[in-house]
């Protein structure tokens, strides 16, 4: 059995298993390499306080990550089906490496996300 999520180098773990997935995958891996050109460099940090935010109240992320994601559907039409791999990808690397409640509270946050990202998205374009 997996442990929990407990500490910072948890939340890297699973932004970097995340991410490797999603460079990889052949329905968003195009959006983040070629569309956004995402700097994984700086990205992965930005994502590692994101998490350790959300879920262990680290209080390390600034940002509004809507501002990009909108200016991301202007460029390229994101769908329904993207942000349902996203979910998915995210959801499977929670799984592959950890079990307990924030586990489960990194799955639900993530859902959520997703629903928000997707509903202000479509509102824009």
């Amino acid at each position: 059995m997996n442990k929990d999520i407990e500490h910072r180098n948890d939340i890297i773990l699973l932004v970097d298993s995340f991410y490797d997935k999603v460079i990889e995958d052949s329905t968003i891996g195009h959006i983040f390499n070629d569309i956004a050109k995402v700097d994984w460099d700086h990205h992965l940090p930005v994502m590692y306080s994101f998490w350790g935010s959300i879920l262990l109240d680290d209080a390390t992320y600034i940002g509004n990550p809507m501002v990009k994601h909108i200016a991301l559907s202007k460029q390229y039409m994101l769908t329904e089906e993207h942000f349902r791999v996203w979910l998915r990808l995210f959801q499977e690397s929670v799984d592959e490496h950890f079990s307990g409640l924030k586990a489960e509270e990194a799955k639900a946050r993530a859902a959520t996300i997703a629903q928000i990202m997707r509903q202000k998205v479509s509102a824009v374009v």
